[in-house]
């Protein structure tokens, strides 16, 4: 009896750590911050891009405009906050942690030629989100374009 509650209270101490760690790691911008137009996202990304061909597109007036009223509409997301970037450098990245376990989601939105704005999201823990970040991503756009819904991603 006395070894099982010394296994208990050792897997109690690991999951403790493990929540400790998603929540207390720090998240590197030369990681996340990443250029969308070289490519090297993961296969589960979620990517919206705002392009000529699709109904949402082309893009009226400064892309970096644009940029920055994305900018306030992701700093205003609970739990969101900006790791890199800016509207000047026309790529800003967004770290939007879950509420409950804390588990960080990267989305990365960058002035491209072409399609004029890429939005890409990611999480760092697992390959599957459950569409968290395609609901996140929408729902940016939406506000930010003034839909009456939110978009289908539409990739690169």
């Amino acid at each position: 009896m006395r070894m099982s509650g010394w296994l208990l209270g050792l897997l109690l101490v690991a999951g403790a750590g493990g929540i400790a760690y998603i929540r207390l790691a720090p998240s590197d911008p030369k990681a996340w911050h990443v250029d969308l137009a070289a490519g090297g996202l993961p296969a589960h990304a979620h990517v919206f891009c705002i392009r000529p061909d699709n109904r949402y597109g082309p893009i009226q007036g400064d892309p970096k405009a644009l940029l920055e009223k994305l900018d306030a509409i992701a700093l205003a997301t609970p739990r969101t906050v900006r790791l890199a970037g800016s509207p000047d450098e026309g790529r800003i990245t967004w770290v939007t942690r879950s509420g409950l376990m804390g588990y960080p989601d990267y989305t990365t939105a960058q002035v491209m030629e072409g399609p004029g704005l890429c939005i890409a999201g990611r999480q760092r823990f697992g390959s599957n989100d459950w569409g968290v970040n395609a609901r996140r991503i929408g729902g940016w756009v939406q506000e930010l374009l003034g839909l009456n819904e939110p978009p289908e991603m539409t990739g690169f």
